[in-house]
């Protein structure tokens, strides 16, 4: 399952946000069923970032987000997160060639 939050960031408040998204990447890093995170930032909107991350199951990520530690980070994020569905089931992957 894969988890993505877009965020509208200004440009003066993107030290903070990248602060407290790492603050959120470590708050849920040892989360059973957490497979990976990361934060990305988009190449042509200087305001526009991503945090996804990879989960064994929507249940995990729910719980994860359930959990006080991870909450408490999120919620100075929640005012720039852009409101749209965020979870998403792979249904078909590629992997590298080599």
């Amino acid at each position: 399952m894969l988890a993505i939050t877009r965020y509208r960031v200004p440009a003066a408040e993107t030290d903070d946000f990248v602060r407290t998204a790492q603050e959120v990447l470590r708050a849920i890093e040892g989360s059973p069923g957490h497979l990976s995170g990361r934060l990305a930032h988009a190449v042509d909107d200087p305001e526009l970032w991503a945090m996804v991350t990879d989960w064994e199951g929507a249940g995990f990520y729910r719980r994860a987000l359930g959990d006080y530690e991870v909450r408490l980070a999120l919620i100075p994020l929640s005012r720039l997160a852009i409101d749209e569905a965020g979870a998403y089931e792979i249904v078909e992957q590629a992997e590298r060639a080599e």
